[in-house]
């Protein structure tokens, strides 16, 4: 399974930003995608996770409202939609995934980990 997440830059407090990640490898359609962030010093942490199959989603508090996670079955993509962001948004995101569909916050659940995107918060 490889994952390839784009979509980072910078952007001005307030402002919005999609980060995507492509898919490939897979033979089975049960599986959970996550994203996660990191910066520098910290532990990486849960953004936000969608269940490939039934499209159950969960989201850590600090996104709740301002974040949306999404899938595209033809593009077999996952996307991560980010409004209203806040300096503290910035990080390094993370795109990953794990077998089956219980949907899961610990970086240790995913086993598959694309490589980071950089977004920038900061006017």
């Amino acid at each position: 399974v490889q994952l390839q997440a784009s979509g980072g830059g910078l952007v001005r407090p307030g402002g919005s930003l999609n980060l995507s990640c492509g898919v490939s490898g897979r033979t089975s359609t049960n599986y959970v995608m996550g994203w996660f962030r990191q910066t520098p010093g910290k532990e990486r942490e849960f953004v936000a996770g969608i269940s490939w199959r039934e499209g159950s989603k969960s989201y850590a508090d600090s996104v709740k409202g301002r974040f949306a996670i999404s899938r595209d079955y033809l593009k077999d993509t996952v996307s991560l939609q980010m409004n209203s962001l806040k300096p503290e948004d910035t990080a390094v995101y993370y795109c990953a995934s794990r077998e089956g569909r219980l949907l899961r916050s610990g970086v240790r659940e995913y086993i598959w980990w694309g490589q980071g995107t950089l977004v920038t918060v900061s006017s």
